[in-house]
């Protein structure tokens, strides 16, 4: 016996842990505009070497055993109906809906089109150009940027790469520098040009790139691994832009309900909670607002359920691959400054598999 209709809008990773906890308790459907799951950690390794190329994709078909996936995009929640509206028409009515629709990532981390082939066609793309360019120019200084400038260089040695940050140190979102210098050791000792407090932008003429003192760069190829964007904009077309804060997130409260609404929940990348939007995060978010939904369909029974508070996340341990066989990994401790571990730990917890056994797992299938 089923307790509702629960739609989850959006299969990311935040989407696909909230579908398969409720599977067994509501009438779950998922909606994705991509017909596979997008292992988005190892996004960044595919753009680059082509063995890769299919690694981030694993098919929705195992994930759950009850409920469905929709293929297509959704345009409007009608709050009135209760119904999620897709873009072919379709209404899918709901109890209880839950925006999963995460974050826009600079390319390669960004799953292009909406076919696997056509995302596998960029990657490949990407790959061809990073195989030919003389100078590569990776702008952010941020885990993205570390990452994919070490990528590049173990895959092309012989090509000058240069990463460009707009501040004074890599890796400085934790308030230590002591990730930053281990990052910056590693790079420049692998023949990487780092350039901090260079805010970088476009030049006048095609391939060149001018910092904010007027400095111009020539390169051939170039990734800006500057930040995400809310994927939002449908809400606010939809008449929905009272849910969102002024920097495109949906406002939520503790239990990760949209404000105001008992039925709307929103979780992961896509909400306004204070914390890193990472892996970790997003998965704990899931996880509280699962049982919340299910507390809410079963609130009229003598067995209700208490709705908890979710908490986010301030201490998330921070791992940063170097290729396959080398990175780094902050772990916070309270009170102090954060631990920085190496190579060891770094390849044994990501970066020589980049999470993917984990996801296939979440997704039904087996680790390999």
């Amino acid at each position: 016996m089923y307790d509702g209709d629960v739609v989850v809008i959006g299969g990311g990773y935040a989407g696909v842990r909230l579908a398969r906890r409720l599977d067994d308790t509501a009438r779950v459907t998922l909606v994705d505009r991509k017909e596979v799951f997008f292992h988005r950690i190892a996004s960044l390794r595919a753009g680059v070497h082509p063995e890769w190329t299919h690694t981030p994709f694993i098919p929705y078909d195992r994930l759950l055993r009850h409920g469905r996936v929709a293929t297509g995009k959704a345009v409007r929640i009608d709050t009135a109906e209760r119904q999620v509206v897709l873009a072919t028409g379709e209404r899918l009515p709901y109890d209880v809906v839950v925006i999963a629709t995460g974050a826009d990532y600079p390319e390669p981390a960004r799953f292009t089109g909406t076919t696997t082939e056509e995302a596998a066609k960029s990657f490949t793309e990407h790959q061809r150009n990073v195989a030919t360019a003389e100078h590569v120019l990776v702008v952010g200084g941020g885990p993205g940027g570390v990452e994919l400038s070490a990528e590049i260089r173990l895959a092309r040695p012989d090509a000058r790469v240069t990463l460009a940050h707009s501040g004074p140190a890599l890796l400085d979102t934790d308030g230590s520098a002591r990730p930053g210098r281990k990052a910056l050791a590693w790079l420049e000792s692998h023949d990487i040009e780092v350039r901090l407090d260079s805010f970088m932008s476009p030049g006048n003429d095609f391939g060149t790139y001018r910092d904010a003192r007027g400095t111009v760069i020539e390169a051939d190829l170039s990734f800006w691994a500057t930040g995400t964007t809310p994927n939002t904009l449908w809400l606010r077309l939809a008449g929905h832009g009272d849910w969102l804060n002024g920097a495109g997130r949906v406002k939520v409260d503790r239990t990760l309900r949209v404000e105001g609404r008992l039925d709307v929940f929103a979780v992961g990348d896509v909400n306004d909670v204070s914390e890193l939007k990472v892996t970790p995060a997003a998965l704990a978010q899931a996880d509280i607002a699962s049982h919340n939904i299910r507390a809410y369909l079963q609130s009229s029974g003598k067995h209700r359920k208490e709705p908890r508070l979710y908490r986010p996340i301030r201490r998330t341990p921070l791992i940063v691959p170097f290729g396959p066989a080398d990175g780094l990994t902050v772990l916070p401790v309270p009170g102090g400054e954060p631990a920085v571990l190496g190579s060891r730990t770094t390849t044994l917890a990501k970066a020589k598999s980049l999470m993917t056994p984990y996801m296939r797992r979440q997704l039904g299938y087996t680790a390999a």
